[in-house]
């Protein structure tokens, strides 16, 4: 089992920037992919961001935009998503996931194992 815990986020004004963090315990951080997801209010849970075990390959969602960076700090067991230029289509539940290690970036929220409780983010005008 692999317990994630996320923090940060909370509320911004458009353009404005916030960062999420996320701690993985359990199993050997290295060996897992990591993805970051958000579910905004009536719509499905899609990736923002992800990484291979590696850390080598990183991949984003569509409505990302280069806007976001995802980093990873092995030796903290820890993933971070830095969010700049916020806009209100940013809002909703950030999810961190995990899964055993892949050399791709699995993108959709079934082929992750485990997931944190969620961070909310909302972003005003």
């Amino acid at each position: 089992q692999v317990q994630l815990v996320e923090s940060g986020g909370g509320l911004a004004q458009a353009g404005g920037s916030l960062r999420l963090s996320c701690t993985a315990s359990g199993r050997d951080f290295s060996l897992l992919n990591m993805g970051w997801f958000r579910q905004a209010p009536g719509k499905e849970r899609g990736l923002v961001a992800g990484r291979n075990w590696s850390g080598e390959r990183c991949s984003f969602g569509d409505s990302v935009d280069r806007r976001f960076t995802m980093l990873r700090e092995t030796y903290k067991s820890t993933i971070y998503l830095q969010m700049n230029s916020l806009n209100p289509e940013d809002t909703g539940v950030y999810y961190c996931a995990s899964r055993p290690g892949v050399m791709n970036i699995p993108r959709t929220q079934t082929d992750y194992l485990y997931w944190g409780r969620g961070a909310q983010v909302t972003v005003s005008l």
